[in-house]
């Protein structure tokens, strides 16, 4: 079959990003050819554009354009609280809710030995530089409820209790609007574990 080499090259590109097959590659690559040179040139513009300006910021490592972020420069944040996420898209999540009003850290994944992910890959010891102040009472861990995110967790308790901070983990359980018969054992056991007083 003949191939043309530069959609060729655009598939292949497109199939690098993840969540990305190569039917779902090639379907973008020939929407692009349907559309006006300006609306690829801006698209094209956007990605690099970003590349070029965000940037982790130095104090939690979150994403950011300016240094240090948002987040980090706000005199209305708690600054005696850190959340520990694996990765940033974890800060928008959290910030969605409007709930949380502390700081951040990103550690850029989770301890995964079988892929060779091992501590000196992770954030670990800037967060471990950050509790060592005085400022930090509290770190909330909330790395994602997998095998993964549990050992990471469980290292970062062994870590951080010498340090005398009030070390929590995010409260597991049945999701809002589930059913009991759809819900599988582990996060049942940790809904009947985690329960509270209802007053």
């Amino acid at each position: 079959m003949h191939t043309i080499e530069p959609i060729t090259r655009a598939v292949e590109a497109f199939a690098t990003l993840p969540g990305i097959g190569p039917k779902t590659a090639q379907r973008l690559a020939f929407y692009l050819l349907r559309q006006p040179a300006d609306t690829v040139r801006e698209l094209a513009e956007a990605i690099l554009n970003m590349q070029a300006a965000v940037h982790f910021c130095s104090v939690c490592g979150n994403v950011t354009d300016v240094e240090p972020c948002n987040i980090c420069r706000s005199d209305q944040r708690d600054q005696s609280t850190i959340c520990v996420v694996e990765d940033p898209l974890a800060v928008i999540t959290l910030e969605r809710t409007r709930i949380y009003k502390g700081l951040y850290h990103v550690l850029h994944g989770a301890l995964d030995p079988l892929h060779g992910v091992t501590v000196e890959d992770l954030k670990i010891e800037e967060l471990v530089r950050r509790v060592q102040g005085d400022t930090v009472k509290e770190v909330i861990l909330a790395t994602n409820p997998n095998v993964e995110g549990d050992t990471t967790a469980g290292y970062l308790e062994r870590r951080l209790a010498p340090l005398g901070v009030h070390i929590t983990r995010l409260a597991r359980g049945l999701p809002v609007g589930g059913d009991l018969e759809y819900a599988d054992e582990v996060t049942l056991a940790r809904a009947l574990e985690g329960r509270r007083p209802t007053t």
